[in-house]
């Protein structure tokens, strides 16, 4: 007997979306001669309105938010899609949930489809919770002995008993959340797409619906489609990812090798060209690099140099540098204030701070490189408005040969350990 072969349930070829973007000529008239030709005008005005393209009164534009996008994705699959905002994410859920049509190519669908792609989709503000979970799951197309069956799952898992009876307009945007979701979830849809909702949740009910989607995928073989900025969900949750920039695809594989060919897409690690100027600092340049100051788009132990200028006279001229997991928490700093004597710094004088980082007991993995240019003395700190992208290498626990992993944390403790019978 032959093997079986999966076929894809969602099937994209060639997809793009154009939209016409119309520009209004501003027409600068008085008050008067505006009363004076209103009626006279405005056959004329609507005809040449309707003739946007002879330029008189508009100008229209071209905008592609998706352009020749192809992909396929088998049953049961998980799959994040990340890109920078603009890149066409939002543009492809919507095609694929059949709000918008596309211009060119096709996406073919098989099985039943939930949404839950903006907040609020389906409810009606004045009506209580448990009237929204009964009108929201008949738009999703659930009849209406099955919302019966469902409705203590789906409100248990909201977790707003107290508030069923309350209108919605009430609730918090965290509730609010919380109960779309839920209706969605409890769907049983074949396929589910989630846009970026669940970051109004908080962090225990975010951590609750990525374990109901990665069961929904492995027990009951369901499709799921998650748009997201949290590249740490995304890498909890989907073990294959699609990268979107500018309306195009750019990779789609491996969720850990799409991250890294997004990271590469933002952050730099030099600043030579482009100085970033604030109220009190001028940052020169910022290179991140090996002892021997080649750059690294891959970060390991090596040296981060600073080179700023200050506004005004400092008598504690310095720098502060943090990594950043990508949900934005502070895993590790570095201050040059605790490392050496005050430094003093003429208005306008190059400061130039350096760090040598020996060891980066960092799990393997992306984070942000952040940095603050100060003054402890004067209580003067200012965050450089961009962040940087690194990715950081195999880290080693700390005596041993062996390889950081997941497990053991975010960071690696230097410690030694010993095991004895008594």
């Amino acid at each position: 007997m032959e093997p079986r072969i999966a076929k894809p349930v969602i099937e994209v070829e060639n997809l793009g979306k154009r939209y016409v973007l119309t520009h209004e000529r501003e027409m600068f008239v008085t008050l008067r001669d505006r009363l004076a030709g209103i009626a006279a005008n405005l056959r004329r005005r609507l005809l040449a309105r309707s003739r946007s393209g002879s330029g008189e009164f508009a100008r229209r534009e071209e905008f592609w938010a998706l352009r020749e996008v192809s992909f396929a994705i088998n049953q049961g699959e998980r799959i994040g899609i990340i890109g920078r905002n603009g890149a066409g994410k939002s543009t492809l859920l919507k095609i694929l949930s059949r709000i918008t049509e596309p211009t060119t190519g096709r996406a073919a669908i098989t099985g039943r489809v939930a949404s839950l792609l903006e907040v609020g989709t389906g409810f009606h503000m004045d009506l209580s919770g448990k009237e929204n979970v009964f009108l929201n799951g008949a738009v999703l197309g659930m009849t209406r002995a099955e919302i019966r069956r469902r409705f203590d799952e789906i409100v248990a898992f909201a977790d707003v008993e107290k508030f069923l009876d309350t209108p919605v307009k009430r609730y918090s945007s965290g509730m609010f959340v919380r109960l779309a979701f839920s209706v969605a979830a409890h769907l049983t849809p074949d396929i589910l797409l989630v846009d970026e909702v669940l970051a109004v949740g908080d962090a225990e009910f975010q951590k609750k619906c990525l374990g109901m989607m990665q069961q929904a995928s492995t027990s009951e073989g369901r499709t799921v489609l998650f748009v997201s900025h949290n590249i740490a969900a995304i890498q909890a949750l989907c073990p294959r990812a699609i990268l979107l920039a500018n309306g195009r695809l750019i990779s789609i594989g491996p969720t850990s090798e799409v991250i890294e060919s997004y990271l590469g897409q933002g952050g730099s690690s030099d600043l030579s060209d482009a100085a970033i100027a604030g109220n009190d600092f001028e940052l020169c340049k910022l290179k991140v690099g090996t002892p021997e100051g080649a750059p690294l788009t891959t970060f390991k132990p090596g040296l981060v140099q600073v080179t700023y200028r200050p506004a005004r006279d400092l008598i504690d001229a310095g720098a502060f540098i943090t990594f950043e997991d990508l949900n934005g928490s502070p895993v590790m700093g570095i201050n040059s204030s605790d490392f050496r004597e005050k430094v003093r710094a003429r208005t306008g004088q190059k400061v130039i701070c350096t760090f040598h980082i020996e060891s980066l007991p960092l799990n393997p993995g992306p984070f942000r490189l952040r940095l603050w240019l100060s003054s402890r003395a004067e209580n003067l700190y200012w965050e450089v408005p961009k962040s940087f992208d690194v990715s950081v290498e195999e880290t080693l626990i700390y005596g041993t040969r062996k390889l950081l992993r997941e497990y053991h944390g975010v960071t690696a403790a230097r410690a030694n350990v010993t095991v004895e019978t008594a």
